[in-house]
């Protein structure tokens, strides 16, 4: 290969890297890196949001998950009256969108 060519090659190689570099540094919103979404997390802390991610993970059954939820719910009321801010008034849907486990072990839609 030529000098010039690899010159190029490398110079072309080390743009890659530093543009790759800076992309990898690019912070991504705590929802998104966990793939799902808690309601009012704008006005959660990092450790609020972890905390409420590990109670939902412990809960034992759908009733104790909807309890956290409803507790959760009117806490981030409470703070968004606090500082001004608008919310909408019911959570989005969350993961499994009202889907529960049946006894049979299978995912049926819940009612």
């Amino acid at each position: 290969m030529r000098q010039l060519d690899r010159r190029s090659l490398v110079a072309g190689a080390a743009a890659l890297a530093i543009g790759l570099g800076a992309l990898a540094l690019t912070p991504m919103p705590a929802a998104a890196q966990q793939g799902d979404q808690i309601y009012g997390s704008q006005l959660m802390t990092e450790q609020e949001r972890m905390e409420y991610r590990e109670r939902m993970r412990n809960a034992r059954t759908q009733e104790e998950r909807e309890r956290i939820r409803s507790e959760h719910h009117m806490m981030v009321q409470e703070r968004a009256k606090q500082r001004g801010v608008e919310l909408p008034p019911e959570p989005p849907a969350g993961r499994g969108g009202g889907m529960q486990m049946h006894k049979g072990g299978g995912m049926g839609r819940g009612g």
